[in-house]
This record gives structure tokens, C-alpha cells and sequence, in this order.
């Protein structure tokens, strides 16, 4: 029997059947509780590769939990930092990361992602099985709708889905402010709308991100709004303390106020830099 994406999706967040299952309203918890690693499943690259998306699921209404790369957070086989986050926002994220894998890593190797607090692990796989595959770039089914197409600088590549773009390292001080300036578009499919060419700026709602670093980092503008035509966005990044940082921005489209399960619809792009 092929099972569900919904009863697949329980048990690779290792959920148990019913013992120990959190209530359905049951009051969330604000602090306290684990983070799980999920894997969404995978796609194919334009140049033949695979990425494989993992989110995460932060069981806290209100604790943000930091996990550096080491020992309780990593991705193995290979080097321990593959681009997970290090810090976990409250509740459930979709798509923060993807790992690319060659054209011919084939269907029954695997990527893991290791998480180790408060007592207990949390190891996710993820590999090319047919079950988990997704239409992150494809377009979503019956509409066509693909994910905004995602800018790092004015003369940089395009990129769209979870893998995203990156750019850096970049060059920064504590505590002085750094401009940070990307353009997003999207394709205007998510509103109903199916005419072709790219729809403005304004019609992709932006986030960012602290991804990965030492210490607490603030925005200007946390979700500024693109600008219509070209989808020009700007905001700054402050940063508490020195060290190597990830910044990452999700750009949604029109369809969705949040990354969610469909897949369909959101890019991220991410930033490293370094502070002294």
C-alpha cells in the first residue's frame, strides 16, 4: 500500500502513533519543548542535479532555539555545515535549505540531518525515492505557478525554490548597519491571474532571516515590501557580535502569506557575511 504524504510526513518527523501525541488542543507549550528536522522532499536542477529541501518543525510557541553546526547539528555524509540553519524560529518552517546531490546520486543513497537537545536525537533522511519528489520549479498542478524569481545583486544569476541563490561573503562591523538590497519577481499565477510575462515586485512578500551565526541580529526592515516593476527591496542587517553569518530572505509569491506544504511556491536567497 502506498501511503499518504500526510502519514509519510508523521513518520519521518518520527511522531509517534498515539502514545505521548500531543492533543489536537492540547495548549501549545511557549518554551521548553525540541526541534525536529523534516525533509519536504526533492526536485531537479536545470543542469541535471538534485536538491533535497528539509525544514524544520520548532515545537515552541515563543522559544527561539540556537543550535550551532558540531556535534547537535549536522548533515552527514560530507562536510557537518551543508547550509542548515542554526537558528529555529518558533513553530513549523518549510524549505529553509536544500542539498544539492550529483545527477547520479541515485535512489537509494541518503542525506541525513542530525539534531541533538535536550536529551533526545532527531535524525532525518532524505533521498531521490520517487514518493518525495516535488514541483518546487516545475510549476504547481492546475495552475502552472512557479516560485519568484530571486536576485541577489543587479547583474547576478537568477534562482528560484528552496536552494535558492547565495551571495558573500560580504564585509560588515558590530553594530553598524548593512545594506542589503535584492530583486524579487514572480510570475502572478498565484492570484489567479495565468497571463505570462513576470507580474511586479509587489506581488512577492519578502522575509528575512538570521540563518546561521554567533550572535543576535536585527532588520531594519524585516519583510520589506519590493518595489513594483523591477521588485527592488532593500533593508539593513545589524549584527551583536563578530563572526561568520548566514542571512537568508524567503521570497513568497502572491499565493501564500508563508512558506507552506505545497512547495510550489517561494525562494530563498542567502547571504553570507563576515563581521569583525
Amino acid at each position: 500500500m502506498r501511503l499518504s504524504r500526510t502519514v509519510l510526513s508523521g513518520l519521518v518527523l518520527g511522531l509517534p502513533a498515539v502514545t505521548g501525541a500531543q492533543l489536537p488542543l492540547a495548549p501549545i507549550a511557549r518554551s521548553g519543548q525540541t526541534v525536529t528536522p523534516v525533509y519536504e522532499g526533492w526536485y531537479k536542477n536545470p543542469d541535471g542535479t538534485f536538491s533535497l529541501s528539509f525544514g524544520y518543525y520548532n515545537r515552541n510557541a515563543a522559544e527561539v532555539i540556537e543550535i550551532p553546526i558540531g556535534a547537535n547539528n549536522f548533515v552527514a555524509p560530507g562536510d557537518s555545515n551543508q547550509g542548515q540553519p542554526t537558528r529555529f524560529e518558533s513553530r513549523r518552517h518549510w524549505g529553509v535549505f536544500a542539498v544539492k546531490v550529483p545527477a547520479d546520486f541515485g535512489k537509494t543513497k541518503k542525506v541525513t540531518w542530525t539534531i541533538r537537545m535536550r536529551g533526545e536525537v532527531f535524525a532525518i533522511p532524505g533521498s531521490l525515492h520517487p514518493d518525495w519528489e516535488i514541483d518546487a520549479l516545475a510549476g504547481e498542478a492546475g495552475t502552472g505557478n512557479t516560485p519568484p524569481v530571486l536576485k541577489l545583486s543587479p547583474s547576478g544569476p537568477s534562482a528560484q525554490g528552496p536552494g535558492g541563490a547565495t551571495a558573500g561573503p560580504l564585509q560588515a562591523s558590530v553594530g553598524q548597519p548593512l545594506d542589503l538590497t535584492i530583486w524579487a519577481t514572480d510570475d502572478g499565477r498565484g492570484s489567479g491571474s495565468v497571463a505570462g510575462g513576470r507580474a511586479s515586485g509587489a506581488q512577492v512578500a519578502l522575509m528575512w532571516f538570521k540563518h546561521q551565526g554567533p550572535g543576535a541580529v536585527t532588520f531594519s526592515t524585516p519583510a520589506p515590501r519590493p518595489a513594483a516593476g523591477d521588485g527592488t527591496a532593500s533593508t539593513t542587517a545589524t549584527f551583536a557580535a563578530p563572526g561568520t553569518y548566514v542571512l537568508r530572505v524567503r521570497a513568497n509569491d502572491s499565493s501564500v502569506s508563508g512558506a507552506g506544504h505545497a512547495q510550489c511556491c517561494w525562494t530563498n536567497g542567502f547571504f553570507t557575511v563576515v563581521v569583525r
